[in-house]
Formats: C-alpha cells, structure tokens, sequence
C-alpha cells in the first residue's frame, strides 16, 4: 500500500501546457478520482505517475520514493487502459498471468493468483477464451484481472469503462468500488464522466486545462462548489446559471436576474449583504426547482412565472426545460407533475440550496 504525492507538477508539449503546477497528496488506501473535460490534463498527470511521460518540472513520489527517474517497471503499480489492450493470441489466463511470468514468478502462485483474481471477478470460467471470444464487458474484466494479479501498491485506471454500453458501465463501477474495499490499496482513477466520479471517489479532483479547481469529497464537491465550473460540471443535469444583481431592498436581500426576481432567505442574507449593489452568478440546481405542487415540505421557497419548452419523462421523474424572459433553465419535477410544453407553470425555486458566484473571478461567494 502507498501514499502518492505530486509536487509542483507541470508538464509541457512543445509551448503547450498540459498540466499546470500540481500539487496534491493521494492518501494510502485512498480512492481518488480525476474528472474533468476531455483534453484538460488528467490522463497526462496518470500517465506521468505511470513514467509513460516525463515531467517537466516538479516531482512524483510513492510514499517517500521520488520516481522522476524510476522505469516503469520499477514503480510498483498497475495500469488498466481504455483500450483494454490485450494480447489477441493469448488465452485469458496467458494474458492474466503475463506480468508475473516477466517477473519469474513460480507457476504454483501465478495460478493461484490467476484463479483468486478471476474468482473475483467472475470470468473464472473464461480462462481458456481468447479476446475475441468475449464480450466487451469481460475484457474489460480481464484487462482488470490483469492488473489485480501483480499484487501493485497503487492502482491507475485510464478511463477503463468508455468503451462499455450504460448498463455494463454501471455493473462494472460496483465492481471496481468492491475491488477497492476488498483490496484496501490505493486506487487513482481517470474519468470525464461526473457520474462515474460521484458514485466512486472518496474524493475528486476536478481540472480544467489543467490547472486543478477544487479537491474535495464528491458531496463536498456537490453542495459547496468554488468555481462556476465545478459547480457546472459537478451534478447531471448540470447547474443553472443566471446573471444578476444582488439588491438590498431594507432590511431584505434580492436576486434581482432581470426576468425575475428571488428574495435571499434570512438565514443567508448576512453572508450576502456585503456584495450587494454588485452583479453576480445566481446557481440552483435542477433538483431545486420544483412543481410547486409536489414540492418537499420545510424549504424557503422562491416562485418564478416560466413557460414550458420541453419535457423529458425519466420515469421516477420528469425533466422539465423552462423559460423565463427568453432564459432557458431545467427543472428535474416530481413525475406527477401537470407541466406539458407550451403551458405555463410557476416554477418553485428552493433557495436554501443557492450559489452566488463572483462575476469576474468566478469563485463562489459564501
């Protein structure tokens, strides 16, 4: 098991600059995430804990281990790619056992470690197959084994259920999460889907052209993003947006987004009331708007007058587009809702769960 650290991390190609003075620790045991849009930096900083890419400046650390210069071979880890990458004319147990032949490992415990990780996984009975006999979701499984059999103290994982349909993607998210229990190592996880981040990080780190935003747990993520883009791209649907004035009207406080206007509960109204006069990012979330009909009891709410553009029925609740003053924000209803496209329905904005975000830094405001 180890604890991983980068220090100042940057990395460049050519004038380009792919990951920007990173610095954060991977506690041992822990399960960290990487999240962020495709192209922001995040596969790189995995790859150059691998040592496939060098660093440009800065260090790497395995516990206490600087590993700038250490071959890969020699840094104890273990790395699941996208692309699987198995050997076509190997039989899954060949490919599982691989590392460990390398590594002249007796034949009695490279079985042993075979079978155990195998078990685990569920392919036990695949062991004679070759790739192209299997199905998308158990290569990915052996492309797991793999790494699993090596016994590694930290675990890389590249963005491994992309290529997995949305059901096998959320069979093999369980799988991986129990893996990290059973295991109890170090896993770093790369991925651009939130979803796959919230359901199995301990904690998140969210970059963005790769500077790092914020690091935190994914509900800490949730409930108090620092940027406008953590809070966008943190939640699905993702946030809405409104710019707007914060208006002290006596001894209240006021959204004032043009089109409407939301009055600042009592209970926030202090942390606000030194912004007020300035313009703003008003933020609520689509869970936070509500058919004022079928809303949870006990909120502060706001109503806003909308008309309904679009629905989207999901079964165990309806997303709802609305538009207010040619502003276009989604609302995720309660299923027994009466919105149909075309009619108007008062949307009901809970503002116990509001963000205020700086207009021209884009940090949050609390």
């Amino acid at each position: 098991m180890a604890s991983v650290t980068y220090e100042n991390v940057t990395k460049m190609f050519g004038d380009v600059t792919a990951v920007d003075n990173l610095s954060i620790e991977v506690v041992d045991k822990e399960f960290l995430v990487f999240v962020g849009p495709s192209g922001c930096g995040k596969s790189t900083c995995l790859r150059m804990l691998a040592g496939l890419e060098e660093i440009t400046e800065g260090r790497i650390l395995i516990d206490d281990r600087v590993v700038n210069d250490v071959p890969p071979k020699d840094r104890d880890i273990a790395m699941v790619f996208q692309s699987y990458a198995l050997y076509p004319h190997m039989s899954v147990y060949d490919n599982m056992a691989f590392g460990l032949k390398l590594r002249r490992t007796p034949k009695d415990e490279i079985s042993q470690r075979v079978r155990s990780a195998a078990e685990d996984l569920g392919i036990l009975d695949l062991l004679e197959r070759k790739p192209k006999q299997l199905s998308g979701g158990q290569r990915q499984r052996v492309a797991v084994g793999r790494a699993i059999v090596r016994h590694p103290v930290v675990f890389l994982m590249d963005e491994p259920l992309s290529n997995l349909d949305a059901k096998l993607r959320v069979e093999a998210r369980a799988m991986i999460s129990r893996l990290h229990h059973r295991l109890a190592t170090t896993f770093i996880y790369v991925t651009h889907d939130q979803t796959e981040a919230m359901t199995m990080g301990t904690r998140i780190m969210v970059i963005k052209d790769g500077l790092l935003q914020q690091v935190a747990s994914p509900q800490v993520l949730y409930d108090t993003p620092d940027n406008v883009f953590v809070a966008g791209f943190i939640g699905s649907p993702s946030m809405n947006f409104f710019d707007a004035t914060l208006v002290a009207e006596d001894s209240r406080l006021i959204v004032d987004a043009g089109a409407f206007r939301v009055q600042v509960p009592e209970a926030k109204a202090p942390t606000f009331m030194p912004y007020a006069g300035r313009s703003m990012i008003f933020g609520i979330r689509p869970e936070d708007i509500h058919d004022p009909d079928y809303r949870p009891a006990d909120i502060t709410e706001a109503r806003v007058d909308a008309q309904v553009e679009v629905t989207e029925l999901m079964g165990n609740e309806v997303f709802v587009y609305l538009s207010t003053g040619g502003k276009t924000y989604i609302a995720r209803v309660d299923p027994r809702t009466s919105a149909r496209v075309g009619s108007q329905m008062p949307a009901a904005f809970n503002m116990d769960n509001m963000h205020v975000f700086d207009r021209e830094t884009e940090e949050a405001i609390r």
